[in-house]
């Protein structure tokens, strides 16, 4: 379990330096570039085709690059590296009598919610390749479709963390082994 100890933190300090990348440099500078507006992955309850649309027309060129570059960049590991991350918590966190379900469990837990970023990713890119008189309800629907499943999939993963931290305090605060 040290090796897995050892690489929950890697990940963790790698999914925390990205996050803190895109949260603190790429993601304010893109907010900027659309006139304040808030870039899509700071929408975690979606956004409507006429936000996306406000969105994708304040947004300027400068914006868009960036966008499509860097934080598409940056939003490629991401995801992986937080599945990893909460996955590794999971198994060291949840009581060694379980075994491989652990592996089994943490996978069945973030496996979902990478997927879904990945898909909002892709279609987040298709909406910022589009014209903004161009952008269908279609298309801005099937990416607010995408952010939703992403915020309630990460969200149960990073709940069931929370929980399982608190049930670990409590075994090593009454002496019970995990």
């Amino acid at each position: 379990m040290k090796l897995v100890s050892r690489l929950a933190w890697l990940c963790c300090g790698a999914m925390l330096a990205i996050y803190a990348l895109m949260v603190l440099v790429t993601l304010p500078r893109i907010a900027t570039e659309a006139g304040g507006l808030l870039p899509f992955d700071l929408r975690p309850l979606g956004y409507t085709h006429a936000e996306a649309v406000a969105f994708l027309s304040a947004l300027t060129p400068a914006g868009k690059d960036i966008y499509l570059t860097i934080q598409h960049r940056l939003d490629f590991v991401f995801p992986a590296v937080f599945a990893l991350t909460i996955a590794f918590a999971i198994v060291l966190l949840t009581p060694s009598r379980w075994g491989g379900l652990r592996w089994i469990a943490a996978a069945v837990i973030v496996i979902p919610g990478a997927i879904f970023d990945y898909l909002e990713n892709a279609a987040v890119a298709r909406l910022l390749k589009a014209a903004p008189e161009a952008l269908t309800p279609e298309l801005a629907r099937a990416a607010h479709i995408w952010t939703l499943l992403k915020s309630a999939a990460t969200t149960i993963a990073m709940v069931l963390v929370l929980l399982l931290l608190i049930g670990w305090f409590y075994r090593r605060i009454a002496g019970r082994p995990y």
